[in-house]
């Protein structure tokens, strides 16, 4: 009872913490060509039975409509499922709309063609749950497509960076970009998905003038950054936060001091459910 107490709190601040800020703004701003990339290397077409698990406001969940594929989008915060929702009436497209916890899935085994997640179940906190529950609800035969953050990357190095100012972690939770891994995947994995893709590419972000420009955009819009300098602000710490971020942006920054450019590095995996 303790551990299952614990859990629902825990869910409930991960909630919270998606919620907060503004992240259909990000996606707007420059993750939109994610979801579709994560849709055309899983080959969905017309009729496919679709789950986007940990789907936020949809952003492989409509590319995968527009294909013609049945979808599901399934996610842990209903204000993002919402906003989706706003975004797929707004392209004329139907699909269900499902809160769900990405360790325990509400839908039958087996029961879809394609299961994908696109930076999302990487961040449940208990990986193992979250691919055992994958496996679960993909038929035999069928696909799971992950497009996960590296732990090498700028995303990873980001977390590296907000951890000295985050709250502890709970027992047991993992860090999300270890799902961009290929030796954790197939740890999670254990021989039951037959990965035939597995490759590391780059999304290309030049929506930002200055590079610090970037780090204002995540201390307003993202939920993790937001709650990381919440923490920092109890011990009076918001400048040391706001530096170290500057400095993040300034070392990754591979464009100009007044044209930034970064790269974000992610790991595409396509493979087969036995």
């Amino acid at each position: 009872m303790t551990v299952q107490l614990e859990d629902t709190e825990l869910k409930a601040r991960h909630r919270k913490m998606w919620a907060s800020g503004d992240y259909p703004r990000m996606v707007e701003t420059f993750l939109l060509p994610l979801g579709p990339r994560l849709v055309d290397a899983c080959g969905i077409g017309p009729g496919a039975r679709v789950l986007d698990v940990a789907a936020g406001t949809g952003n492989a969940s409509l590319p995968a409509a527009a294909a013609g594929a049945r979808v599901t989008a399934s996610d842990l915060t209903p204000e993002l499922l919402d906003a989706g929702r706003r975004r797929a009436e707004a392209q004329g497209l139907e699909l269900e709309w499902t809160p769900a916890d990405a360790e325990h899935l509400p839908f039958d085994d087996a029961s879809y063609d394609v299961v994908m997640s696109s930076i999302g179940v990487m961040f449940a906190p208990h990986h193992q749950e979250a691919a055992d529950e994958l496996v679960r609800v993909c038929r035999p035969g069928g696909t799971i497509g992950l497009l996960c953050w590296t732990p090498e990357g700028m995303i990873g190095a980001l977390f590296r960076t907000l951890k000295p100012f985050a709250a502890p972690p709970p027992p047991g939770a993992q860090p999300a970009p270890l799902w961009g891994s290929e030796d954790h995947q197939r740890a999670l994995f254990g021989g039951r998905v037959e990965f035939g893709s597995v490759t590391r590419e780059v999304l290309d972000i030049t929506a930002f003038a200055h590079p610090h420009d970037y780090a204002r955009h995540f201390t307003s819009y993202y939920g993790p950054a937001i709650a990381a300098r919440a923490n920092a602000a109890k011990d009076g710490r918001e400048a040391e936060f706001d530096q170290a971020l500057d400095a993040f942006c300034d070392e990754w920054n591979r464009g100009s001091a007044d044209s930034a450019r970064f790269e974000h590095e992610y790991l595409l995996s396509v493979g087969t459910r036995r």
